[in-house]
């Protein structure tokens, strides 16, 4: 299939099964149990349509925008993503490369197939945020952390929805196992620190046991802004401001966790009106059309992040295909913004969307 002939996202994640093997394409695309919040992460945004207005001036429309104080030339922030070998030979070091090249934030996994340095080093000019899991070693949570200061990078996103991993019946049909052949170093560092000779697996990277009352450690650390990753109720964001979280990222993990766990959209204007402006909101699930994006911003959210969209275009094309993919959802965004009367993110308030009539 031709790149060129691709033209949006959908067309992207086509061309991406056909190029990667059953399990590693079920691996990023599939969810959880029953897969029910994968697929309503999708069906709610056709739960809101977009109210345009006329009549306004939208001769010089802008997509940039700031996240945590960063300019950024569109409202999409590329989402950490584990095991990006799988997807392309080059992995986050080609979604490093692609994220810059579009002009965004790339999020690197802190399961990632290439070090902290190593994707500094493929794009040093570039912003970037470091994903935390909180590792039962306090040892290798500073390691980590002070490694991410000492390259540059701008913030730290705690996950905090996966004190277990969820039952991911696609990966148990297909007997998915990350290849031996792909590095995953937060692995290695695990098993060196634990002594463990048998492969090192996602549960056994995160504490379980971890409250909020440990996030004042983790504050002292770094200077960095901190950002919770993984919330969706009205609680745990008040919680999270009390902490002191600078962002806040209102997540279900793209369906892959708790299966019957509702919409990230739905669950969007509940946070925001927690936070009542104590913290920066951003949204993950479900982000595949930039009219997704602009519904998102209406419903309060400052920017979305997206993982598998970026990743389908790290399949198909490499580093240029990351760019293409988010040139294309800047594309759209911009239409999207114009045909409201938009002339940049921040003119999107809550009177552009309205409930679909059902």
């Amino acid at each position: 299939m031709d790149e060129g002939s691709l033209l949006n996202v959908w067309d992207y994640e086509r061309a991406a099964a056909e190029r990667l093997d059953e399990g590693a394409f079920g691996y990023f695309a599939g969810g959880a149990d029953d897969e029910w919040t994968l697929r309503e992460n999708r069906a709610a945004f056709a739960r809101w349509v977009l109210r345009p207005r006329a009549l306004v001036d939208v001769s010089n429309v802008t997509t940039g925008t700031t996240v945590l104080g960063t300019e950024i030339s569109l409202p999409v922030v590329v989402a950490p993503t584990a095991f990006q070998r799988m997807a392309h030979p080059d992995g986050e070091t080609a979604m490093a490369r692609g994220a810059a090249a579009a002009g965004t934030v790339m999020t690197l996994s802190t399961i990632a197939t290439a070090t902290i340095e190593e994707v500094a080093a493929a794009a040093p000019d570039a912003a970037r945020w470091f994903q935390l899991y909180w590792s039962p070693d306090r040892g290798i949570v500073e390691d980590m952390v002070g490694r991410a200061v000492a390259e540059g990078y701008r913030a730290v996103v705690l996950t905090v929805d996966l004190p277990v991993s969820g039952r991911r019946e696609r990966d148990l049909r297909t007997g998915f196992e990350v290849p031996a052949e792909v590095p995953v170093p937060a692995f290695v560092a695990h098993a060196k620190a634990s002594a463990t000779v048998s492969p090192v697996q996602i549960g056994q990277i995160v504490n379980s046991g971890v409250t909020w009352r440990e996030l004042e450690w983790l504050r002292s650390l770094s200077s960095l802004p901190l950002v919770i990753k993984g919330l969706v109720t009205a609680e745990d964001a008040l919680l999270a401001c009390e902490a002191g979280a600078d962002g806040i990222v209102v997540s279900n993990h793209g369906g892959r966790q708790l299966d019957g766990a509702g919409a990230t959209l739905d669950a969007l204007p509940e946070v925001v009106e927690a936070v009542s402006g104590r913290a920066e909101i951003l949204m993950d699930g479900g982000i595949r059309r930039g009219t997704d994006v602009v519904k998102a911003l209406a419903l309060g959210a400052r920017a979305v992040l997206a993982g598998r969209a970026p990743l389908w275009g790290l399949a198909v094309g490499g580093a240029a295909g990351v760019e293409r993919v988010l040139g294309l959802l800047r594309a759209e965004i911009e239409l999207a913004l114009t045909l409201c009367g938009c002339s940049s993110p921040e003119a999107v308030t809550r009177a552009h969307v309205g409930r679909a009539a059902t």
